[in-house]
């Protein structure tokens, strides 16, 4: 079984930046097929669980609305690794962020993810 860790996370002011990193160990090296997706997601207190970015198996991007030119997605396959570069952060970012790996026919939905990490709390202050 495939296993997530996120870090990263952390307290900062409006208009800085953090950069999330989730890991990925255990199970087979890789996918057991295509079409997979990557994501991360973030709930706030008292809201529920949105989709933040993607990363499709064939390397292309998806972001939400809310964090469009703000946030980048990318991966890292040699470690495994991928990564959520948050630039121009906003208190309304505050929340905790948690990486999703599956199969999702519509890539925000979070029913779609089987496996997901233990979250890393991201807070911005005003």
């Amino acid at each position: 079984q495939v296993q997530l860790v996120e870090s990263g996370g952390g307290s900062v002011q409006a208009g800085g930046s953090l950069r999330l990193s989730c890991a990925a160990s255990g199970g087979n090296s890789g996918h057991a097929y295509g079409n997979y997706v990557i994501a991360w997601f973030r709930q706030a207190s008292g809201k529920e669980r949105e989709a933040v970015a993607g990363i499709r198996s064939t390397g292309s991007t998806l972001y939400a609305d809310s964090v469009k030119g703000r946030f980048t997605i990318s991966q890292d396959n040699a470690k495994k690794t991928f990564y959520l570069q948050m630039n121009s952060l906003k208190p309304e970012d505050t929340a905790m962020y948690y990486c999703a790996d599956g199969y999702p026919a519509v890539w925000d939905f979070s029913q779609g993810y089987d496996v997901w990490g233990q979250g890393t709390q991201v807070t911005v202050s005003s």
